[in-house]
């Protein structure tokens, strides 16, 4: 009776997350559907909360003790469509179409670089050979981080209302951009291992309001100063994992840390 009650248990908590990630997968296909009736506000509010769920699923994962490799396989799914897909689409029928075959290679392109970094991220996490620190980094552009900095220009556009900023030369400019990070060797900073001391409790609570309160009240000039603000960590990580790559050797076992459920 207690080992079946156990099972049902640790079913429910495998359950959870996977959830999560199925929830992240619909929120980014709806916002398709937005997208197709021009509601650009709520397109690019579905790829937000397809974030959100995203960067809960790995956590609660962790947190239950229910990381899988089914999981794995499911988030990477859910994170193609949702980063890969959906907001490649939602750029192309905002603007890059008016160039047609161009703006369709342009939206492939972008969709199959999300496909070869997700498929990158995967092929490194049975590789023990890795120094330990290196779980504090990312290899290019994370897939969530990608998908909004290819929608940068639209939500520029939704708070400025430039119309240059819907100009398909532009936004196809952006996408090769932002395709390239996703593909490249550059490491940058990953934030899901970061640890809130005691002392920093309060401090941190006072910013999430903040935060918070800005989304609400200014929702896209928020997104667009908090997307240019993670461009700008860009090569502070790098100059971070040049200084750790010389001071500490390679042959450092990897820690137990490495996430194998969240990109």
């Amino acid at each position: 009776m207690i080992r079946h009650r156990r099972l049902r248990d640790h079913s429910i908590n495998r359950l959870i997350p996977n959830m999560l990630t199925i929830f992240a997968l619909c929120s980014g296909l709806t916002g398709i559907r937005f997208a197709l009736a021009e509601r650009w506000e709520l397109a690019v509010l579905a790829i937000l909360i397809a974030a959100i769920f995203d960067a809960l699923d790995g956590r609660i994962a962790r947190l239950l003790d229910s990381s899988s490799k089914f999981g794995a396989e499911l988030d990477s799914l859910s994170d193609f469509v949702s980063f890969g897909v959906a907001p490649a689409m939602i750029m192309f029928l905002w603007s890059t179409q008016e160039v047609k075959g161009l703006g369709w290679a342009l939206t492939l392109a972008f969709s199959a670089c999300m496909a070869l970094r997700l498929a990158r991220f995967n092929t490194k996490l049975d590789n023990a050979d890795l120094p330990a620190w290196t779980s504090r980094f990312f290899t290019g552009v994370p897939a969530p981080a990608g998908a909004g900095l290819v929608l940068m220009p639209l939500i520029a556009w939704l708070e400025f209302n430039a119309d240059f900023l819907r100009a398909p030369t532009f936004v196809g400019i952006f996408l090769v951009i932002v395709a390239g990070l996703l593909v490249s060797r550059l490491p940058t900073f990953s934030f899901k291992r970061v640890r809130v001391t005691q002392a920093w409790v309060l401090p941190t609570m006072i910013g999430v309001v903040a935060y918070a309160s800005l989304i609400v009240s200014v929702p896209w000039a928020t997104l667009f100063f908090t997307l240019l603000l993670y461009l700008c960590t860009l090569p502070f990580a790098f100059r971070t994992h040049r200084r750790l790559q010389m001071q500490r050797p390679a042959s450092e076992p990897v820690g137990a840390g490495v996430d194998a459920d969240h990109d």
